[in-house]
């Protein structure tokens, strides 16, 4: 089936959210999934078959680095 993740389309097998988070290589504890314009509580990643036509989008959360110098730091 077809759909498009990120911009960009993609043909897949039929799987559920996690499953193409995983297949991806991506945690799904790490991200959020936006499932054709509505933003996908994690809780229903497991239970959510995409279908044809779907669009998503995931963005990744990333930590670590420093504040810039403009910014004060604490203490």
């Amino acid at each position: 089936m077809n759909i498009t993740t990120n911009g960009d389309a993609v043909s897949i097998d039929p799987l559920t959210v996690q499953e193409y988070l995983l297949s991806l290589g991506i945690d799904p504890r790490r991200v959020a999934v936006e499932l054709n314009l509505e933003i996908l509580p994690k809780a229903q990643y497991e239970t959510t078959d995409l279908a044809e036509g779907d669009t998503l989008e995931i963005v990744q959360f990333v930590g670590g680095g420093s504040l810039p110098a403009s910014l004060p730091k604490a203490g």
